[in-house]
This record gives C-alpha cells, sequence and structure tokens, in this order.
C-alpha cells in the first residue's frame, strides 16, 4: 500500500513537472557582432496581434557558384541555418515579427527578427511578467527628460502588466525592445539629420547598429546603466546633464531656473558630435567666439577669434588639421570673386577695355590654368572663369596675415590671422566671410607646432620673419572642431550662455520637438546684389 502511494506521488510529481515546464519561460541569452554606423530614424511599428505559428521553416543561404573564383577548387556546401527550438512565448514573438515584415522594412524590424531567430527563449519576460532587468530599462527611459532626451516619446508596455498569454507575452516583449532601439538611437543625435536642418550643421551623429544595440543589452548586467552609457562621454555634455537636472529640480520646487530649452539644444548638438575629439585638437566655439587648444582634456591654450557675419555664417565641423602655413599666399574665394572682382572686370565692355585698376588697388595677380598672365589680355565678359584665380602675393597688405591653418573640409574654411586687427576690440566679433580670424596667429602657430612636434619658439619665430608661404606640416592626428555651443558649463559649475548669432537653437529645439522650424541665417540669409568695389580696402573688409 505504501509503495503504490509512492509510486502515484511520483506520477503526480512527474505530470506537475512536465505541466509547468510547458509554461514557464526563461529570461536571458547572449548573442550578437558589435559594430557602429550611421543610420536613418525608424518609425515604431504596429504591435497589433498577429496569430501564433510554429517556428519559421529552416533557412537555406543562397547557393554560391560551383567553385571559388581563383581556387579551382568546388564550394563547400551551404551551411543550413536552424532556428533554436523556441518557447510558447517566441514564438508567438517571431509570428509577430514576421506579420509586421509584410508592411515594414525597419532596420530595427530586421535586427529583431535575427535576434529572436537566434534564441528561443524571451529577453525580458517571465512568467509573472516583467524581469527584474525589464523593469529597470522601463524605469530609466521614463527618466529620459533628465538627459535631454522626452520620455513620452517613448511607447513603453506596462511595468506591472501580468500577460495572460504567450501572445500577451509577446507584444509586451515586442515593444519593449522597440522602445529600447528608439532610445538608444536618440541618446546618440538620431532624433534629427543635423545637415537636413541647415546647410551650417556639416555634422552627422554616429549611431548603433540596432543589432549591437540587442546583443549588448542583452548581455548586460544591467540594463539601465547601459542605456545610461549610450549618452556622449564628453565632460560639457555631462555638465549639461547636471545642470538640467539641478534646473528642473528647482523648477518643480517653484524657483528660478536657467533655459531648460537651451540646455536640451546644446545638450542635442553634443550627440553630434564625434566620440572621440582626440587627445589633442582645436576647439572653436562660434557663439562664443573663442578657440581652444585641447591636450589630454585640458585646455593649454586659448585666444579671441573672428567669424563670419550672418550673410557668410561659419559652419560646424570636424576635420584633421594638416599644415601650419607662415606668411601665405592668399588665394580670393569664389563669392569674393563673384561679389566684389567681376563686376568690376566687366565694367569695361569689351576686349582690353575692362577696369582691371580693382586689381592693383589690392595687389591681386591672376592666374590661368595656375600660369600668371597680364590680367588686361582677358576679355572678361567671354572667359572659362573655372581656369582662373586671383592671388595675392605675402606681404604686409595680404589679407590673411602672418599665418593660416589649413585643414581641408567641404566648406573650404580655415582659421588665419587678419590685418585689422580692430576686429578684435569688440565682444561682439561676427565679421566678414566664413573663415574664423585668430587674434595671435604666432602664439596660436607655437603652441599647436610644440604640442605636435616639440618646434622651439625660435623657429617658429624665424618662419614668422622669413617665411614665404612656408608650410609646416602637422605629424599627429590634430582635430579641428568648430562648434555652435550656445551654452557651456565652466569648472565652477556655472551655467554660460552665448548669443544665438545666426539664429539656430530655435531650427534645433524645433526639431527635437516635433515643432515647425523657424527661419536660421544659413538657410534664408538675403543673398542680395554684388555691389562693385572700387575703393582700395574693400575686398580685405570683405574677405576670410
Amino acid at each position: 500500500m505504501r509503495g503504490y502511494s509512492w509510486l502515484a506521488a511520483l506520477a503526480a510529481a512527474a505530470s506537475a513537472f512536465a505541466l509547468g515546464a510547458s509554461l514557464a519561460w526563461p529570461v536571458f541569452a547572449e548573442d550578437g557582432p558589435k559594430a557602429t554606423v550611421a543610420a536613418t530614424q525608424w518609425a515604431d511599428p504596429d504591435l497589433s496581434a498577429a496569430p501564433v505559428a510554429s517556428p519559421p521553416a529552416n533557412t537555406v543561404p543562397a547557393t554560391p557558384d560551383a567553385s571559388s573564383p581563383g581556387t579551382g577548387q568546388a564550394a563547400l556546401p551551404p551551411e543550413v541555418t536552424t532556428p533554436p527550438e523556441a518557447t510558447p512565448v517566441v514564438a508567438s514573438i517571431r509570428a509577430k515579427l514576421a506579420e509586421m515584415r509584410k508592411t515594414s522594412s525597419s532596420g530595427d524590424l530586421a535586427a529583431l527578427e535575427a535576434f529572436y531567430n537566434s534564441r528561443g527563449d524571451a529577453l525580458w519576460m517571465t512568467d509573472m511578467g516583467f524581469s527584474a532587468p525589464a523593469l529597470a530599462a522601463i524605469d530609466e527611459m521614463l527618466r529620459a527628460d533628465d538627459w535631454g532626451l522626452s520620455s513620452a516619446a517613448f511607447d513603453l508596455p506596462p511595468a506591472g502588466d501580468l500577460p495572460g498569454s504567450p501572445d500577451a507575452a509577446a507584444a509586451n516583449e515586442i515593444k519593449l525592445d522597440f522602445a529600447i532601439l528608439k532610445y538608444a538611437r536618440f541618446a546618440r543625435g538620431g532624433r534629427t539629420e543635423p545637415a537636413k536642418l541647415n546647410k551650417l550643421f556639416g555634422v552627422a551623429p554616429t549611431l548603433r547598429d540596432p543589432k549591437t544595440v540587442l546583443a549588448d543589452i542583452a548581455r548586460a548586467q544591467a540594463p539601465d546603466a547601459y542605456l545610461r552609457s549610450l549618452h556622449p562621454k564628453h565632460e560639457q555634455f555631462q555638465r549639461l546633464h547636471q545642470a538640467l537636472v539641478k534646473a528642473r529640480a528647482e523648477r518643480e520646487a517653484g524657483g528660478k531656473t536657467a533655459n531648460t530649452e537651451k540646455i536640451v539644444v546644446n545638450m542635442e548638438r553634443w550627440r553630434w558630435m564625434p566620440e572621440d575629439l582626440g587627445s589633442l585638437y582645436l576647439w572653436l566655439n562660434v557663439p562664443e567666439f573663442n578657440v581652444y587648444v585641447v591636450k589630454d582634456g585640458k585646455s593649454i591654450y586659448s585666444d579671441k577669434i573672428v567669424v563670419g557675419e550672418l550673410k557668410y555664417a561659419t559652419p560646424m565641423f570636424s576635420a584633421d588639421l594638416k599644415s601650419v602655413v607662415f606668411n601665405p599666399e592668399w588665394t580670393v574665394p569664389p563669392t569674393i570673386v563673384r561679389e566684389n572682382l567681376l563686376p568690376n572686370l566687366r565694367g569695361g565692355g569689351g576686349l582690353f577695355s575692362s577696369n582691371t585698376s580693382i586689381l592693383d588697388q589690392h595687389e591681386l595677380k591672376v592666374k590661368y590654368n595656375g600660369r600668371l598672365v597680364d590680367a588686361g589680355s582677358i576679355n572678361w565678359n567671354n572667359v572659362n572663369m573655372g581656369a582662373i584665380s586671383f592671388v595675392q602675393a605675402p606681404g604686409p597688405n595680404n589679407v590673411l596675415g602672418k599665418v593660416k591653418f589649413v585643414y581641408p573640409n567641404p566648406f573650404s574654411v580655415y582659421m588665419h590671422d587678419t590685418i585689422k586687427q580692430g576686429l578684435f576690440d569688440t565682444d561682439m566679433r561676427a565679421e566678414g566671410h566664413n573663415c574664423p580670424r585668430v587674434f595671435k596667429p604666432g602664439k596660436m602657430a607655437a603652441v599647436v607646432l610644440a604640442a605636435d612636434q616639440d618646434m622651439p619658439q625660435a623657429q617658429v619665430d624665424k618662419l614668422l620673419a622669413e617665411g614665404y608661404n612656408s608650410s609646416v606640416n602637422i605629424q599627429h592626428h590634430f582635430p579641428v572642431h568648430t562648434t555652435y555651443f550656445t551654452a557651456t558649463v565652466g569648472d565652477d559649475g556655472k551655467l554660460q550662455t552665448y548669443a544665438d548669432i545666426y539664429k539656430l537653437d530655435g531650427v534645433v529645439a524645433a526639431a527635437i520637438g516635433g515643432r515647425a522650424s523657424p527661419d536660421a541665417v544659413g538657410d534664408n540669409a538675403p543673398e542680395g546684389k554684388p555691389k562693385p568695389e572700387t575703393q582700395a580696402g574693400n575686398i580685405a573688409d570683405s574677405a576670410h
């Protein structure tokens, strides 16, 4: 009798174990490569219920050619990829994603399909609802406003939901997955495409591949910490984050607060910056009218700069410093040729009758296909201007002054000296064309070349005194970051703000807030009609 009871109990236990195994949904797995790519935004797909289906059939890659090129050997037979056996939740996830594929081709969806086809168990759901790591991830996204994002942008599942079926659990998991991928994209600057906001933004955020995000967060011990790690590591971004948290707390307490929108806009601009600024770099901040030489994260020198006026705004971009040129030759840029030189040169009306006096006034020579020619021998009303260049030799009247810093870029912008030193006497220093001008170029050159190649001051002084279009090549990686930050935080923790001289803050605020964009200088500055210049010095006034 006791033996029967023992057997019956054993049978009951086995039956209960089998039933429990069919209902339990394991939680974690780790896999996936790591990569970084620039990507576009994807809309969250519809998470409407899809029928539960069996796991997808075996997938077979396309059959390769009969032999590998150049080897003469038969190719190996294609590998057959079989998705691992799925729990009921993952089977439902696979079915729902396959249904979404009929109406969507997003990168997020493709990443999720690959992710769940490579694992058999759910990442976030348990038989008791969301796992503790899932709840931590949800809580972190609900705090997105502290990071300059909007928590309302993320369609999150209810944290306390207890799904009544594998289908319901699958829907919750998929919704959380899409929210995580969207957060990862936004944290890296993917809310906007800067170049489409304004032509002055020559920058592009570096986004994480969604496959990488899924692999990384699956192996992360703390998903909330992983989400925080996606934000920029730059010191200024972190300081602005702290300033924003403080301002939001003060606002909630009813106190006087800083301009939180200005802080958020500038945090967004940091998301567009290269993740690695370099161990040695130049940082020009246009609204601040200042340039810094930064080494190992610390400023070792700073100087005043003049930037382009509203019509000829200085663009934002990063490029590598290639050379420092002492007593440079100046090649007149196309805008000055078009607006200042040609109206005068074509004023004469015919062959040998053009008014070339403006060239003499500014000590300009003419080159045709790189060879010096007589300006008076050219019919300026019928000449291939693509073959023409105007150059000014080094000297006391050269508009570039004594030094030019060359960092090739799509905007043809470079930093240089100026013969108009009075420009540095004012606080508002936006004048002339878009190339930045530095107050003490000789000192800047000495600091840069000492940091790059230990060049002694005496050698710099000799180049300044005797050089003639003398170029010194930079030996190390030396980026130049031209930025537009209207808010920074000093070492004392105080927020410092600067005038929005190009009216770009509103453009960024509207883009990340989903509002209509206001006019900005870079896109809407009036072109105006070219005005002939006849007085000596006027071209210098217009020049870089």
